[in-house]
This record gives C-alpha cells, structure tokens and sequence, in this order.
C-alpha cells in the first residue's frame, strides 16, 4: 500500500484514483474544480479543492509526506509544468505527469517529472500491435526487442505438459502464466498439462511469438 496525490482529477485522473483505491493505496485528490472532487468525498483519504500552480497550496499538501505524486492536468499544458516542478521542488519524492505531446513530455521531464505518462499515444501503439498480429489477445511492450504476449493453446499441446513438448528449447520463448478464463496460473510447473480453451502468457520476441502464431 502506498500514501498517492493526485492533482487533476478529469477522467484520466478519475479513472487513475478508481484504480488505485481499488488496489488497497491511501489517495488524496485535489483539483482546482469542487465539481470534479465532490464524488470522491467518500472514497478516498482525503480531497481538497485548491489551484496548485500557487505555491502556498501546494505547501499545504505536505507533498514530501507521499509516495508518489501524480499531475494530471491535460488541457492546460503551462499548468502542468508549473505544478510539476512545484512539487518536485518542495520535496515530491516521486513525481509522474501527464502529456498529450511529445514535445510537452520533453518540458515536463526537464521540470521535475520523474517520469511522464502518455495515455492516448500509449494505448494507440499497444491497440495498434496487439491488432496487427494475428491471434494475439494482449501485448505489453517491455523494450525494442521483448514483449508479453497472450495467445491461444495450440491444439497440439493440448493433454501435453510443458516438459514434454520441450517447449523453451523448441520456441524460444518463457511462459509466464496459464490462463484460463479470469484465472491465471503464474510460472507453470514443467509437468503442467495444457487444456483446451486456455492461453499462454508468453515472453518473446517478434520472430519467435511469429514462428509460433504461423501455424495456429
């Protein structure tokens, strides 16, 4: 469990703040708007309602006290740098903001952002990929060349363990999970069997997730 500001609270950082809660995090919210704030009264540690590109506001939040803090302020780009390196100067452990450019991610990361998430380019290239390729139900970049695939069981592996088709040295791919409808079972035994319906969750790279995926 962590201690988590956010500042902004539009839909990014509602959905943010759902999800964090969700996930056991003690959440403050702040935005500058009591409209956006006033469904989260009960749901998180604490709201306040406050413009945080004053520093006297941001003071008063005892930014050093979390451990992280997260700006959201998507429409108001000058807003965003000024917060981002206000809190970073008064002590933020952790700062990750938000960018709707490429150019504003390279700003926000010379003020202070210890890291800038970019939510509609990512799930564009993630959406893009995972479309792409054929038989694939989810993909996670991790570099250039590695990525977390989810694909189907080929029918021949099904009634055989891991072991038994010698699946890493005849791949050259890791499994990291089996997944059967919401379930999951991380880091499979080498004895587990496959069973018809589920999928793999795979560690590869592109030419060795296509040689697997030619022949499904």
């Amino acid at each position: 469990m962590k201690s988590i500001l956010i500042i902004g609270m539009g839909k990014f950082g509602h959905h943010l703040c759902d999800n964090l809660i969700n996930l056991g995090n003690d959440v403050m919210a702040v935005d500058i708007s009591e409209e956006k704030v006033s469904d989260l009264i009960y749901r998180v540690t604490n709201v306040q309602i406050g413009d945080c590109t004053n520093p006297q506001v941001v003071k008063s939040l005892g930014v050093s006290n979390f451990d992280l803090v997260f700006v959201c302020i998507g429409a108001n780009f000058q807003s965003s740098l000024e917060i981002t390196s206000l809190v970073k100067e008064m002590g933020a452990k952790c700062v990750i903001s938000k960018a709707n450019r490429d150019v504003h991610a390279k700003f926000l990361l010379r003020n202070g952002a210890d890291e800038v998430i970019y939510p509609d380019r990512d799930i564009a290239i993630k959406l893009a990929k995972r479309c792409s390729i054929n038989h694939v139900f989810d993909y996670i970049e991790l570099d250039e060349e590695y990525s977390i695939y989810e694909i189907p069981i080929h029918k021949e592996w099904i009634g055989h363990s891991i072991m038994e088709l010698n699946f890493r040295q005849r791949y050259g791919v890791d499994i990291l999970g089996v997944k059967q409808g919401e379930k999951t079972n991380i880091s499979p035994n080498a004895d587990y069997v496959f069973q018809e319906g589920e999928h793999l969750m795979v560690l590869s790279n592109k030419p060795c997730i296509d040689k697997i995926l030619k022949n499904i």
